[in-house]
């Protein structure tokens, strides 16, 4: 069995395009990072360059297996066996500096922490749990709380940088690096805003329509506007959204340390595919583990 590494995104999307695209949902980060890669700049995620691969079975023509490395970020997997996590954590320990840690698929992950701790890279620890959920049927509250969803403006920008940055504290993943990721959004109406009394209360945004899949992500509502339904509203209005734009599946990730979030999106018709987990290494790179 094969890894192949490179710096160069078409000789990706050459290789491994194909495979991303026929399993869109599960592999929802890889194909949504690569695209941001492609739009906005290698730069998107990080001053390093961007490190893609695959893999291929022994004999095999086809990618069976990728991964997508935005330093100082984790490497984002596909699923994959764990004898191909196993040598991919060989592959990538030559690199310098070394990964900070690694996002996917529990057993993907898993398999590829626990092959870097046996050749002495450090221990792991974990950073995160999600739930990757998948709509079903749609099913806004009833009642809906009071006001109305409206698309974002540029006028929203400084408010929405804003929420994007209080998104990441309380989930522990990095800030926006910019706003070019936001800007795209507002422009193509990928974001709306919960508006109670000629105010935002909610936010929700979704990535680009990729393979005829597109992911929900964030949700925020600020603190003191918790428990009024409006992230259940806006996460409702901002997946109708997603389907017009020609999404076939709209998913979503939600922290499984937060029941509360967990239980909204069950309500709006969302149903559980499978669970993520991001695993840091014990580096001095470590810088956040979010996508």
């Amino acid at each position: 069995m094969t890894w192949t590494t490179t710096r160069d995104p078409d000789a990706f999307e050459a290789a491994a395009g194909e495979f991303l695209r026929g399993r869109p949902v599960g592999h929802t980060v890889l194909l949504s990072a690569a695209s941001a890669l492609r739009t906005i700049g290698p730069d998107a995620y990080g001053d390093d360059a961007p490190v893609y691969g695959w893999w291929r079975p022994d004999g095999g023509r086809e990618a069976a297996a990728a991964f997508l490395w935005t330093p100082p970020r984790p490497v984002v997997l596909s699923p994959m066996p764990d004898d191909a996590a196993a040598a991919l954590a060989d592959v990538l320990a030559r690199e310098r500096p070394r990964p900070a840690g690694v996002n996917g698929a529990r057993p993907a992950a898993e398999a590829f922490a626990a092959a870097w701790q046996r050749r002495g890279g450090g221990t792991a620890r974990t950073g995160a749990r999600h739930r990757l959920y998948r709509l079903a049927e749609l099913t806004p509250p009833r009642p809906a709380p009071p006001g109305a969803a409206r698309p974002a403006t540029p006028a929203d920008r400084d408010l929405l940088l804003d929420r994007f940055a209080a998104f990441a504290a309380e989930t522990g993943g990095p800030p926006p690096r910019d706003a070019r990721a936001l800007d795209e959004r507002i422009a193509d109406g990928r974001c709306l805003l919960w508006e109670y009394r000629g105010h935002p209360a909610s936010m929700a945004c979704v990535t680009r329509t990729l393979a005829g899949m597109a992911r929900v992500a964030p949700v925020h509502t600020p603190p003191e506007l918790r428990g009024r339904g409006f992230g259940g509203a806006v996460t409702a209005a901002v997946s109708a959204a997603a389907r017009a734009f020609g999404a076939r599946e709209v998913v979503l990730f939600a922290d499984l340390a937060n029941a509360t979030s967990n239980a909204l999106y069950r309500r709006v018709g969302y149903r559980a595919v499978e669970d993520h987990v991001v695993l840091i290494f014990d580096v001095a790179e470590v810088a956040g583990h979010g996508m």
